[in-house]
């Protein structure tokens, strides 16, 4: 799932420059699901003055920047009961590769910024009402002076070699027969590869070294960042932890269990496997 940077066609920003510009890129989000123009199976983000023109009154908006010149806009809607002509309520997650992959993207980041703003309303120390800075993506309290910004949680997923075949897991939280990489969420105190080493052996007891940089992905479900990693097998049998881990195994190229979809950057390290033929 290579791509290229999306600031070659995207500049973000937090105050608009013109309030009275026309038509806007919409993500306007109901819980997880992002309000869509559906028109002969061609799907696309609803472009727009605004949301009353759909007879729809947001929550709460907040503005991203400009998508190749075009203003774009989150919004924050209570309730599907209404949804207008020619367009749906869809699951994020389902729009990938129904949507351009910028604004697939650009609809996870608003994604993101509609929960924070949602649950960032009060300040978390003194329970005082927030405000927003103008020239930053923040909350901050007039009483007590805290400030949050938008909630990044980094989390580790590695793919672990041994004698040309890769580890692949069952996690109790996939479908299916689905196997993926190991991956879990960084505690405090740890480096990335510190957390690699205590992902892999916590969840099926191996130990690993070279561990090596791959790649990252935003994973907006909700406020994810995973960082992609390779490592070969140093020592341990396969033991699987039971809680999160249901079976485990060392795979060939050509013996590949049912594997995870290709929005995620689990299938992109796989890929890259099976391509080089390591």
């Amino acid at each position: 799932m290579y791509r290229e940077s999306i600031y070659k066609c995207y500049e973000p920003a937090v105050t608009p420059q013109n309030v009275n510009d026309n038509e806007k890129y919409w993500f306007a989000f109901c819980e997880n699901k992002m309000l869509i123009k559906v028109e002969n199976n061609n799907y696309s983000i609803p472009y727009l003055n605004n949301l009353q023109q759909i007879n729809i009154s947001p929550v709460r908006t907040q503005y991203l920047g400009l998508y190749k010149g075009c203003p774009c806009y989150s919004a924050e809607i209570a309730s599907e009961e209404y949804i207008p002509v020619g367009m749906e309520f869809i699951a994020l997650r389902a729009l990938f590769e129904l949507i351009d992959m910028d604004l697939f993207l650009l609809a996870g980041k608003a994604y993101q910024i509609v929960l924070w703003d949602q649950s960032n309303q009060f300040c978390g120390r003194c329970g005082s009402p927030t405000i927003e800075p103008p020239d930053e993506r923040a909350k901050k309290c007039p009483k007590c002076g805290l400030i949050k910004y938008p909630q990044i949680c980094p989390a580790v997923i590695t793919a672990v070699f041994k004698d040309n075949k890769i580890l692949l897991a069952h996690a109790k939280a996939f479908k299916n027969n689905i196997h993926g990489l190991i991956s879990g969420f960084l505690e405090p105190g740890e480096t990335l590869e510190e957390c690699v080493q205590r992902e892999l052996m916590e969840e099926v007891g191996i130990k690993v070294k070279n561990i090596t940089y791959f790649g990252s992905q935003p994973w907006p479900y909700p406020n994810s960042l995973m960082v992609g990693f390779t490592a070969e097998y140093e020592s341990g049998e396969i033991s699987v932890d039971g809680t999160e881990i249901e079976k485990a195994d060392w795979f060939s190229p050509d013996n590949l269990p049912e594997l995870p979809s290709q929005v995620s950057i689990a299938r992109q390290i796989i890929d890259w496997y099976t391509q080089k033929g390591l």
